[in-house]
């Protein structure tokens, strides 16, 4: 039993190895070089990218804020008790 697992084994070993080679013996296909986006496009994706890293740091400017001023009053509270 095992000469015969031993010897599919080694013919699968052999087939992969082969068929790697005749791959490896092929070009590449030739593939045409894509033309440059227009500079409208570049624009407008770009402006996307801007507005989608924009809003959530102006959320999360506005967060802050709130925070601030909430630790402000907090502030003030414990220094009105601590008279």
């Amino acid at each position: 039993m095992m000469k015969i697992l031993r010897r599919c084994g080694s013919f699968l070993l052999g087939a992969v190895v082969l068929v790697g080679l005749i791959g490896c013996g092929q070009e590449a296909p030739k593939t045409s070089t894509p033309a440059a986006p227009s500079k409208s496009v570049t624009d407008s994706a770009g402006q996307a990218v801007v507005d989608s890293i924009k809003q959530p740091l102006d959320k999360s400017r506005a967060v802050e804020g709130t925070l601030e001023k909430a630790a402000g009053k907090t502030a003030d509270q414990v220094k009105d008790a601590t008279q």
